[in-house]
């Protein structure tokens, strides 16, 4: 740290060498006025010191004003008589950080550490919120070209509905203040010429910069690859995982995306799926209410990125007249409250729960209910991973 200091007293600079040349800081005092004035005009100073009477009362207000102009960062802090008190005002105000009561028995010596120990804390803590300002702007900027990847509507064939819906986590920081992240995870929808219509939910691991980039990465892949050569899930499945295999951005550091792809056929309801470490889709029958996990746990296969090679394989399910297919992400089920003894999640009884009461609701209320519900099992705090849902309706009348 270098301090400058401009002092009235040439018989205080040996004591003020002595309190504030300590943990390796390199101090210059000066009591020449005009040295002082050319001095404050280097860059490289963290601190300037000074008698607001040095060399005189105007003179030394000029000097903190020009400081301030041309090294607005440069922290600054005053010393004056008990009877100058008066005359702080119109350098506080104009941005002085600290100042010193110089009283006659010289005792303001011994309060020299502290006070520039408390302002280099003070500088320390402004510049880490400017670093974690600006690499917010830069997360920021990441989830909105990620969110701008998924679509806000879906087309759907006459006799079937699909809604779907993306919510970043967010964390608390001091202040209680909810913080929302960049995240890993994406959706995608759109209809084939023929009419069938392609459904994917995507999970990249972890959270953050990393996350979002993997997936923007499978979404560039994947976009590339739309078409009719993929009518089979496993095969377009086992293409994408030997294509993202290759990329360190998505597997560096153990990292990996599970991904649900399917292709639905609107005249007869088939569904063909193939999952790739993703939680099952569930099927919700709105008359009984039964809703069940179709594919089971051994059509779930392992996760994209982690080795090449691995065959994936074609799932079917016919989608029943009068009933909702919900293909999600963990964040849904993996919310919790803050408080507890137990880690208590909401869970696929939460999300059970949810769909068995928006049963009779229209689709877009049904999704609206459940991202509610799983929020207020939070208690305000937010869920702490990303959330996607997509719902696929096969209407009872087609």
């Amino acid at each position: 740290m270098r301090i400058l200091v401009g002092w009235n007293d040439a018989s205080h600079s040996d004591l003020l060498q002595m309190y504030l040349g300590v943990n390796e800081r390199e101090v210059h005092i000066t009591g020449d006025a005009e040295e002082f004035a050319e001095l404050i005009q280097q860059d490289g100073w963290d601190l300037v010191l000074f008698s607001i009477s040095f060399p005189d009362h105007e003179q030394a207000f000029e000097n903190f004003t020009k400081l301030r102009e041309i090294q607005p960062d440069v922290s600054v802090v005053g010393a004056c008589r008990p009877d100058e008190i008066y005359r702080l005002a119109s350098f506080l105000t104009q941005g002085m950080r600290a100042y010193l009561i110089q009283d006659p028995n010289g005792d303001f010596m011994f309060l020299l550490n502290a006070v520039v120990e408390g302002v280099q804390r003070q500088l320390e803590a402004e510049r880490e919120r400017q670093i974690a300002e600006k690499l917010r702007r830069e997360i920021d900027s990441v989830r909105q070209l990620q969110e701008s990847i998924i679509p806000t509507e879906i087309s759907c064939p006459e006799g079937f509905g699909v809604v779907a819906r993306y919510e970043s986590s967010q964390i608390r920081v001091f202040g209680g203040n909810p913080v929302t992240m960049a995240g890993g995870d994406y959706y995608d929808g759109f209809t084939l010429p023929d009419g069938t219509v392609v459904v994917l939910v995507g999970d990249a691991s972890g959270h953050g910069m990393k996350a979002c980039m993997s997936i923007m990465t499978m979404h560039t892949i994947i976009r590339m690859m739309r078409g009719d050569q993929f009518r089979d899930p496993g095969q377009f499945v086992t293409h994408v995982n030997d294509l993202l295999s290759q990329q360190k951005l998505v597997n560096g550091e153990g990292g990996f995306i599970t991904m649900m792809y399917g292709l639905l056929t609107p005249e007869t309801g088939e569904f063909l799926w193939a999952s790739a470490g993703h939680p099952s889709p569930l099927c919700h029958i709105l008359d009984s209410g039964e809703i069940e996990e179709i594919g089971g746990p051994d059509s779930a296969g392992i996760p994209i990125g982690i080795m090449s090679g691995f065959e994936f394989q074609t799932q079917r399910f016919e989608i029943p007249v009068g009933s909702r297919l919900m293909i999600y992400t963990d964040g849904v089920v993996e919310a919790f409250p803050p408080d507890g003894e137990t880690h208590e999640e909401f869970g696929l009884a939460g999300v059970r729960k949810s769909l068995r009461e928006s049963a009779a609701a229209p689709l877009s209320e049904a999704l609206d209910k459940l991202f509610a519900d799983s929020e207020a099992f939070t208690k305000g705090e937010g869920r702490h991973d990303d959330t996607s849902v997509l719902l696929v309706q096969r209407d009872r009348q087609l």
